[in-house]
This record gives structure tokens, sequence and C-alpha cells, in this order.
């Protein structure tokens, strides 16, 4: 990982006169994130990475909802933001990440809901996550940017199309949401579950986020179902429902994310691999023989 020549400003800027070990933190796809000891204390700085903002990203945003995630217990203190730098602070936290396979155990996936539960529990942000403008918004940014936006997105955005119009027959009551429930934002430590990373959090419809926590983990029905069952503890089919098809339009806000950041992005990262890889699942899964009754029974009261 290269040194950000915004990096040395920043630890100036938050430790004056404090000898600050820096060790890179490899994985992330859209900022450079590093970690900081700093007289026996352990710290996380993260870079914003390029014109961030057309991914929809507002930095002063995802630190009020770093600060919420942390009041509900989930979410590392934010320590320090140097918003002309693109800097934000939070403590380190111990914790492992979790393997995708381990998601499926009764323990962990306790864990992990309650954590998301605690989340959309807590008091809202000034963020919005209106996923499905947020895609179209994809699309026109990266059109005008002069990235050829794939074949795909028509079938996919029709899809997405028949979804929306399913839940609007009777919406979920919009609460604070991650929205970018990948892997690697997951820590458990003991039988507690951190959730990192705030960059896309919102209010918006819970569903998206569960929808996205299984597709993006690879759940497959029966953890699916354990996921439900934690959650809402009496499962209806709207739930089954509704999970279903968000996994569906996660998979394609993700499609979308990697088209635009072919655009913005200075990261060695294959981006259209991304976009194809999330392209052909939801297209996969909008091909379900369910899609139908799937449809039918989200328009029910959650």
């Amino acid at each position: 990982m290269s040194q950000d020549p915004r990096l040395e400003p920043a630890l100036a800027a938050i430790w004056p006169d404090r000898q600050a070990v820096v060790t890179p933190i490899e994985g992330g796809i859209t900022n450079l994130n590093y970690r900081i000891d700093v007289d026996q204390e352990a710290f996380v700085l993260r870079l914003a990475g390029t014109d961030t903002e057309l991914l929809g990203i507002d930095r002063a945003a995802e630190v009020e909802a770093c600060r919420v995630a942390a009041e509900a217990g989930v979410g590392p203190e934010v320590v320090a933001f140097e918003p002309d730098l693109g800097c934000i602070v939070t403590r380190f936290v111990s914790g492992s990440p979790i393997p995708e396979n381990e998601l499926g155990h009764e323990a962990v996936m306790r864990s992990v809901v309650a954590s998301i539960r605690a989340i959309h529990g807590s008091r809202p942000i000034r963020a919005t996550f209106p996923v499905f403008r947020i895609v179209e918004e994809f699309r026109d940014i990266a059109a005008e940017r002069g990235v050829e936006v794939p074949a795909e997105y028509d079938d996919a955005h029709a899809v997405a199309g028949r979804i929306e119009g399913s839940f609007a027959a009777a919406p979920a009551p919009l609460t604070t949401c991650h929205n970018d429930l990948l892997n690697a934002n997951f820590l458990l430590e003991g039988d507690h579950t951190w959730i990192v990373d705030y960059e896309y959090a919102g209010m918006g419809d819970p569903f998206f986020d569960l929808g996205n926590l299984s597709i993006n983990n690879d759940l497959d029905e029966d953890a699916q179902a354990l996921l439900l069952r934690m959650y809402f503890g009496d499962v209806r089919d709207v739930h089954r429902a509704r999970l279903a098809l968000m996994r569906i339009v996660s998979d394609l806000r993700e499609a979308m994310w990697g088209v635009v950041q072919q655009a913005i992005s200075t990261l060695d990262f294959d981006y259209v691999g991304y976009a194809d890889r999330h392209f052909a699942r939801l297209l996969a899964n909008a091909g379900d023989p369910r899609l139908d009754g799937w449809l039918d029974a989200a328009g029910a009261t959650v």
C-alpha cells in the first residue's frame, strides 16, 4: 500500500509531537486505512478515496453515523475528524473476522443480528439511503464520466422497479441502517459483534441490511432462515419474500457501485470484474421461479 500524502499532515494534526507507529491495513476497496499505535493506544485512521462523494458518501454524515453506532455499543468510538484531509480516526477494536461458513452457526448469527438490531434501534441520523434512486444515480454518473453502463443494467433495473412497487404497497418504517454489511465489516470479540465502516449509513429499509448481509456473505437457505428467526422471532411469508428480493436489490447496488468506481477510483482493484459478478448473480436470482410469489407476498404489512 502506498503512503498517501495526507497521512503525515493528519498525524501531525491529531497527535502533534507524539510518536506514532503506522501499519497499513490491507484490503480496502474504497479508502486507505492504517492502524496507528500511539502511547500504548491503538486507532484506525482512514483517508477517503478519490471523489467518493460520487458514491453518495458524506463524510460528516458518516461521522454522525459512527457516533450513533458507538452510542449503541456496536461501533468504535470516533476520536478525530479532519474533513479537509478526508480523515476519520476511530479507536481500534479487538476482534476477529467471521468466516462466512460460521455465520450459519446459531451463536454467531445471534451475535451479528443483535448488533444489527442495535443499529436499527438507534436514534435517527440525517443521511438517507433511497437504494432504488441510488442505483439510478450511479448509472447517470458513470455515463457522464464515459463509463459504459453494462447491458445487464436494463433488465436488472426493470426487476428492481417491480420490487420497489411491491414494497411500496406496505413500506417498512425507515430505520438507521448500515447498508454495507460486507464480511470485512464484522469483528467478533467473544460473544459481541463489532460493526465498522459507516460511510453508507442512512435512514432506510431494514430489509436492505438483511438482504445485504445475506447475499454478501453467501448465506444458504438454512442460514437465511436462521437470520430471519433471530431477527423477527415469528417469521412470516412477507419476511422471507422481502429478504429474497432485497438480496437482488443489494447485488444491483453492488454492481452499479463497481461501475461508478471504474470512473473515479485510483485504487488497484478489478471493479469491472466486481460489477460483472454482481450482475450475473442478481440476474440468476431474478430468474428464480419463485420471484412472482415473492413479489406478491412482499406487498403485505411487515
